[in-house]
């Protein structure tokens, strides 16, 4: 005799599983120790589980061909063991890894200052100790707009040439006309045409020379050469997002503000709830480990600065016994004595006692 359906009762996969599982899939996907999941996320829903893992991927490699085979794998491995359903998992290459290289290792948050220090000490050092300069820009919209634009007076001042020497015409009336206002308006006449034009022509050729011996590129980031002969760089933009990302993920961290300049970094979180001590210590500690994995060349100073945000509450003074009122639901958001001066662990004035 068979259990009514009503009584059989039910069997729950763990999102926490899935995500293992996920990520195990992932470094199974090519050869061994090629695949690193360095971030994994899962969310069962019922009979289907999304899916979205964070690699590391063997360099060289075709992305898009080792992307799709670890996508495919993942959502093969992940079926066959869970039984849920996993449409599309999301395979996002979070950073790529020289196959036989040896330091690659993630950093561990206890080891974030070491791996900073470590970096400077071979500041701007590439392979074989050669140092890396910035990327030289090309330049090719100021050249190719200054090009154009001489190509098309030349062109058109040599056909008036032509047209007067080989066919036998009367020069064009701009021609002479130009000539004509050149002689009465040059610079040294003191007339004010003559003086703009003269100045628009110096800042032209300051700013021709400035490009000539500037590389350019400001916005990207040289980093170390994993191999010789290997340049790579980073987007400034693209790195304030990592930072962005992994200080966002903190629990009790709001608004994230990152400016990543060529020698400094600036990030500016908000918190929400926590203790602020708590916090920057545990923003500094990302922000370190993120910056560190970076690979750039020259490893950019940090300015790490943590506020507390208008309904922000200090959670230390309710478990103490030192008299501090409960928070009631439409009070008045207390501000902190000093968002920006550190907290320290002595608290001793911050009692409910009259002075």
């Amino acid at each position: 005799m068979s259990t009514p359906a009503g009584e059989r009762g039910s069997t729950t996969v763990a999102d926490r599983a899935v995500r293992r599982i996920a990520e195990q899939a992932a470094t199974e996907a090519l050869a061994p120790d090629e695949v690193r999941a360095t971030r994994s996320a899962a969310s069962v829903r019922g009979r289907r589980a999304r899916v979205a893992v964070t690699v590391t991927l063997p360099y060289p490699e075709v992305l898009d061909d080792a992307g799709e085979r670890v996508r495919s794998h993942v959502a093969d491995r992940t079926h066959r063991l869970t039984g849920l359903a996993v449409p599309s998992p999301r395979i996002r290459v979070g950073g790529l890894r020289v196959r036989g290289a040896q330091d690659a290792e993630p950093v561990p948050g206890g080891r974030a200052v070491e791996a900073v220090e470590a970096a400077e000490d071979g500041l701007g050092a590439g392979a074989g100790g050669r140092r890396v300069r910035r990327p030289w820009g090309q330049r090719r919209l100021p050249v190719g707009a200054l090009a154009l634009l001489a190509a098309l007076v030349c062109g058109v001042l040599l056909y008036d040439v032509l047209a007067v020497h080989a066919a036998g015409r009367a020069p064009a009336r701009w021609r002479v006309d130009l000539l004509r206002w050149l002689t009465t308006h040059g610079p040294d006449s003191s007339a004010w045409p003559g003086l703009v034009a003269a100045l628009a022509v110096l800042v032209l050729g300051v700013w021709l020379l400035v490009l000539a011996v500037t590389p350019g590129l400001r916005g990207r980031l040289p980093m170390r050469e994993p191999v010789p002969e290997l340049r790579a760089t980073l987007d400034r933009r693209a790195a304030a997002a990592l930072v962005r990302d992994a200080v966002s993920e903190l629990p009790g961290v709001g608004r994230v503000r990152v400016s990543v300049g060529r020698r400094v970094v600036r990030v500016r979180a908000g918190l929400t709830f926590g203790q602020l001590d708590v916090a920057r210590r545990a923003v500094r500690d990302v922000v370190e480990r993120t910056v560190a994995s970076w690979g750039t060349a020259r490893q950019p100073r940090l300015r790490v600065r943590v506020a507390p945000e208008p309904v922000w509450r200090d959670p230390v003074g309710v478990d103490t016994g030192a008299g501090v009122a409960p928070v009631t639901e439409g009070a008045a958001p207390a501000a902190p004595a000093s968002a920006t001066e550190p907290v320290t662990g002595d608290r001793s004035g911050q009692g409910g006692g009259g002075r």
